[in-house]
């Protein structure tokens, strides 16, 4: 009886929710818009608390251990809980039993940018300047994400070296003084860099409406290009069930809103599909599944 008061009362405290990435990147950008709805709905302050390193595995393991009453949440990623249990040996957490999905929030589209001094301005002319180079070409990336475009890059011929970044800002500090020409980056991290920076493709399937006049990678030629990011907001595996149902219930009002559609396409996001809890499951079990087949095939590691 005492547990199931507990259960009625939730939450009665502020409730953590990790992003397992540093401030600025994607993922931490629509995890603190989110925290701040949740934060409405459920009348206690959601905090958010960024635990970086390690590609996304030092935050994830660390929600991954925490104790299961609702009040730790984690804003999972498509490089948290499909890319690096494959990239990784022992990334410390089970991607697929130490949580339970509540719900999709967000796709995020990788932009890719240059340094205006190229003077490159879509993918062909890219991949000519960097084989014109007789050399490597270093490329900054901050996110596994962005690893994964950059082998799909590798696949087509470019002479593309990784220089792997902390963050977000580390990386587009690098490229901005011009000692990296190239970036990949989710669009929501970089855009507010276009004009010092010069966008050249998206990596959607189709083009995106907040940035207007940049094509994707497929609309250049490669058909079938296609490597977008997303966020799951996850509970602790072993929370209750009636802390799991509000939490899905409280996020399913917030992303029915308008005004949550026209905040995330101002970040430079899309909007996640509503999913049942069982089409949930399944999805992030098929990314999982994919996600291990492109990075076998393309040889990528990283322990």
């Amino acid at each position: 009886m005492g547990g199931a008061v507990a259960q009625a009362e939730y939450p009665n405290r502020p409730i953590k929710m990790v992003v397992a990435y540093p401030a600025g990147q994607g993922t931490d950008i629509n995890a603190r818009y989110m925290a701040e709805q949740l934060s409405k709905a459920l009348g206690q302050p959601v905090m958010v608390d960024n635990k970086a390193g390690a590609s996304g595995n030092i935050g994830t393991a660390f929600a991954a251990r925490a104790t299961p009453d609702g009040y730790t949440i984690l804003m999972g990623a498509s490089g948290t809980h499909a890319m690096n249990p494959s990239l990784f040996s022992q990334p410390g957490f089970n991607a697929l039993e130490d949580f339970i999905p509540i719900a999709a929030t967000i796709v995020i589209p990788m932009a890719i940018s240059v340094n205006p001094s190229t003077g490159v301005k879509t993918i062909p002319e890219l991949m000519a300047w960097a084989k014109a180079q007789n050399k490597e070409i270093d490329v900054a990336i901050p996110s596994v994400t962005a690893q994964m475009v950059l082998e799909l890059l590798k696949e087509k011929g470019a002479p593309f070296r990784v220089i792997r970044y902390k963050g977000a800002a580390d990386a587009q500090t690098a490229v901005l003084g011009n000692q990296v020409p190239i970036l990949i980056d989710t669009l929501a991290a970089s855009r507010k860099h276009f004009g010092k920076l010069t966008p050249i493709a998206v990596t959607s399937p189709k083009g995106v409406a907040s940035v207007p006049g940049v094509k994707s990678v497929a609309e250049q030629g490669y058909p079938g290009f296609s490597v977008t990011a997303w966020n799951v907001l996850y509970a602790i595996k072993g929370t209750p069930q009636p802390i799991v149902d509000k939490l899905r219930a409280a996020m399913k009002t917030i992303m029915e809103r308008p005004e949550t559609l026209i905040a995330i396409n101002k970040f430079g996001f899309e909007k996640a599909e509503w999913m049942s809890a069982d089409q949930l499951q399944a999805f992030v079990k098929s990314e999982f599944d994919q996600t291990a087949k492109v990075v076998q095939k393309a040889g990528m590691k990283i322990n």
